[in-house]
């Protein structure tokens, strides 16, 4: 659909700092980047009246005009399947947090995030319930179906483009929460294995890797509490986030996940009444939030879980003390200020570009193998020294 008339729209909040020729992709898809390009070089979209460059970055606030050519989204959006009544409760009774950029789920464990090969029934699925009349949630991470927590949906393409970076970049700080069979000897410890995709199962196992193929992969563990020798609660950190990767990991150094056959085997299963589900939980996440102070968000146990921490005789009391928020290295508080800084700058001398030589301009700111007791064959864990920050990345664990 194109407009035969100038239009004027106003950049809203969640468009700030966005690039134009980014701006024009969220909301006039139908435009392409050389016709964007052609209107900014021949002065016909401009930004508060003044011309404007597709590299220039939107102010929430602004008024951009558009010439004839151009419409509104109103592209035919993606036909949403009705939900049921059921459905409809079964989205909002995992919500444990929303606000104008955030959904927060605690998804239970047996529910897909994603759908694929005869999956039906999937956490994205359902994303319709929260959608109203704005556009569509989007999902930002995932977690296996088996795996239960913390799971953060993005509201808006703004939102979603925000807590990705942060994800990509390693920022968000992730906690899990574990029942392994076994004890390590060593209660603190980093787990350094590099891992990759097991060759003849399609993609839906991984291996610990290390030959070239091998990825890097990083994980933090230490021992909340145990019950003698035959079960210890962990509390897990992903430091990077290949898929699997706490499973794979804590099997390789023989301890598997309670419950987790495909990568523990018979091994990975407690006798008595301790149930046979897979005992992993996403406990906590803390991400930067776009509206300023950050996103703390702890899920509850699902009842599988508790049930088997109370037989093994664990309070999660002894676990919430190490639930602290997280404090912020030196360094990223530093490379955060100075990207504020920059951010700053741009805004005050928006505008300006066209009007200064290329002296003129000031100068850039830039801101400024070894583990515990009882590993498998090939398996390097070491103590971790100095306690660090939660840990990061998406991806399935």
């Amino acid at each position: 659909m194109t407009s035969d008339t100038v239009r004027q729209f106003t950049v809203a909040a969640d468009d700030d700092g966005v690039r134009l020729d980014r701006w024009f992709k969220r909301h006039l898809p139908q435009v392409g980047f050389a016709t964007v390009s052609r209107w900014a070089r021949t002065g016909q979209i401009r930004i508060d009246g003044k011309r404007a460059d597709p590299a220039d970055r939107l102010a929430a606030g602004q008024v951009l005009r558009v010439p004839p050519g151009g419409a509104p989204a109103e592209r035919a959006p993606r036909a949403r399947q009705p939900l049921s009544e059921e459905q409809i409760e079964q989205a909002d009774a995992m919500v444990i947090h929303q606000d104008r950029a955030a959904i927060v789920l605690n998804k239970p464990p047996g529910l897909a995030t994603q759908g694929g090969s005869g999956t039906k029934e999937h956490v994205d699925g359902l994303l319709d319930a929260f959608a109203g009349d704005g556009p569509r949630p989007r999902l930002v991470h995932r977690l296996d179906k088996d795996t239960s927590g913390v799971l953060l949906i993005a509201r808006t393409p703004g939102s979603a483009a925000f807590f990705s970076k942060r994800f990509s970049g390693r920022s968000a700080r992730k906690i899990y929460w574990a029942l392994v069979v076994g004890v390590p000897e060593i209660g603190d410890g980093l787990i350094e294995l590099p891992l990759a995709k097991q060759p003849g199962t399609g993609g839906e196992k991984m291996m610990v890797d290390e030959s070239e193929r091998g990825q890097i992969a990083r994980t933090r563990y230490r021992v909340i509490d145990r019950a003698g020798n035959r079960a210890a609660w962990v509390e897990l950190q992903p430091l990077t986030g290949r898929t699997h990767q706490l499973r794979v990991h804590m099997a390789a150094i023989g301890y598997p996940i309670v419950g987790d056959g495909k990568y523990g085997g018979q091994a990975a299963f407690l006798t008595g009444s301790i149930s046979r589900k897979m005992h992993l939980h996403a406990r906590r996440l803390f991400i930067d939030h776009p509206d300023g102070a950050p996103l703390d968000v702890t899920a509850p146990l699902p009842e599988h879980f508790a049930a088997s921490m109370a037989q093994l005789g664990f309070g999660e009391s002894d676990g919430e003390a190490l639930l602290q928020a997280p404090s912020v290295p030196a360094r990223e508080a530093k490379k955060a200020a100075a990207k504020a800084h920059a951010k700053q700058y741009r805004k005050e001398r928006r505008g300006e570009r066209r009007g200064r030589q290329r002296g003129e301009r000031g100068p850039a700111g830039k801101p400024p193998g070894k583990v515990a007791a009882k590993p498998a064959a090939g398996a390097r864990t070491k103590p971790a020294g100095k306690p660090r920050p939660l840990g990061r990345k998406p991806k399935t664990h």
